[in-house]
């Protein structure tokens, strides 16, 4: 005999699989690859990311053969920090209660090179979703946002990797002799004396 809560379950476990297979999909799906002038690559999370966006990253770095070291020994640095999460109420019922919400994830990103050339400028990222809320199904819609936000995590990671897919050798080349110059210009600046 089917119980209301085992009828409730399997569709609910349905719905969460199909987000988490969707999330997935589109992280791997169309993901251009990362130059391998970019390597050897360190990804450097700082404390308040979560593990899975930055698992996520390395994830797909790896699977695009960009070999990872950790930040001393690599030549390049992908820096991830200052991760912001929002939930707010996007729509109120007649009664004044929260009939969706819309949650939003932020991080900042930039790419340095060991000698401390910025090859990626302090840049932010973010991603949202929408869902609706019922709070006479709490526990399931809780399920769902748990599933909402590791989407987002996923989504936040391909954004990253889309960042990198341009620097490829020419560009870090051409980075780099600009950064050159600069420091030329500044030695000969200095050297001048003041009038």
């Amino acid at each position: 005999m089917k119980t209301a809560a085992g009828s409730l379950f399997r569709p609910l476990v349905a719905v969460i699989l199909s987000l988490l297979m969707a999330g997935c999909g589109f992280q791997l799906r169309g993901a251009p690859p990362v130059s391998s002038a970019l390597q050897p690559l360190a990804v450097d999370c700082s404390e308040n990311v979560p593990g899975q966006l930055c698992d996520a990253v390395q994830e797909q770095l790896e699977l695009g053969r960009i070999q990872l070291k950790p930040v001393e020994e690599a030549d390049y640095v992908l820096r991830i920090g200052n991760f912001r999460q929002e939930r707010r109420a996007s729509a109120i019922t007649l009664r004044a209660a929260a009939a969706e919400y819309t949650l939003r994830h932020s991080v900042d990103i930039e790419v340095i090179t060991a000698d401390r050339i910025p090859l990626i400028e302090p840049t932010d990222l973010n991603s949202s979703e929408t869902f609706r809320y019922d709070e006479s199904n709490v526990l399931a819609k809780q399920r769902e946002e748990d599933a909402l936000r590791e989407q987002l995590h996923d989504r936040l990671a391909q954004q990253i990797i889309f960042r990198l897919a341009p620097l490829t050798e020419e560009r870090i080349e051409r980075f780099r002799q600009e950064a050159e110059e600069s420091r030329e210009e500044s030695r000969k600046e200095d050297s001048e004396p003041s009038s």
